[in-house]
């Protein structure tokens, strides 16, 4: 008996050559640096999805309460900069005053433990806004382009060699 339609050999093939076209084109998605491992490439199916469930992430558990925020993720994106950046501002303030307003309340070591949180928290949240900003742009519609950063692999300048003085 003849079967109708596509072999299971064909239907295989197809989605083969489906999952290839997926890959080729999400490999030519260019993600600049600091691009949040958790949100998928711009372009890929259900990116705005997964950029969405990351932001949520990133700012207060009640702004899950606004469905505009779920329906605009443009929106969301913006409130998490403003937020992000001012819990920057708010820990930079606190690193700057902590030593002073604890020093009458807690002994020195465990100001020296709260300073060291600061000193670990700031660059995590300097780090957040920039993912932040990042995707943002893209939810956007602005494109990313790869650019050459010729800063790191640049050498210092050799200096002239020293004459000896002959005495």
């Amino acid at each position: 008996m003849r079967q109708t339609g596509k072999s299971r050999e064909g239907r295989r093939h197809n989605a083969h050559i489906d999952i290839e076209q997926t890959f080729d084109t999400l490999a030519d998605v260019y993600v600049p640096p600091g691009w949040p491992s958790e949100v998928l490439p711009p372009g890929s199916p259900d990116w705005e999805s997964s950029a969405v469930a990351w932001l949520l992430d990133a700012v207060p558990p009640d702004y899950r309460a606004y469905g505009v925020l779920r329906r605009h993720p443009l929106a969301l994106a913006r409130m998490a900069r403003h937020h992000v950046n001012a819990t920057v501002e708010a820990a930079r303030t606190g690193y700057r005053g902590a030593a002073v307003e604890l020093k009458e309340h807690l002994p020195p070591h465990a100001i020296e433990a709260v300073l060291s949180a600061y000193r670990r928290e700031g660059p995590r949240l300097v780090q957040l806004a920039a993912s932040i900003e990042l995707v943002e742009q893209a939810l956007r519609g602005e494109p990313f382009v790869p650019r050459m950063d010729t800063s790191a692999r640049r050498r210092p300048a050799r200096e002239p060699p020293r004459r000896r003085e002959v005495s």
